[in-house]
């Protein structure tokens, strides 16, 4: 029992392929991205106010 948890924690413990330094900017533009899209629908609920 021991060996299989020793065995399953030295697996995911794994290097990942993506530098630390471009996971952040990959979820900084994507945030960025999600603000612009969000900033763009900002009058929608003003516009049919008079309807």
């Amino acid at each position: 029992m021991t060996t299989i948890l020793a065995a399953a924690v030295e697996s995911a413990h794994a290097e990942s392929s993506i530098p630390p330094v471009a996971v952040g900017l990959l979820a900084f533009a994507g945030l960025m991205g999600l603000l612009f899209v969000t900033y763009a629908f900002r009058s929608v609920g003003t516009r049919h106010q008079g309807e």
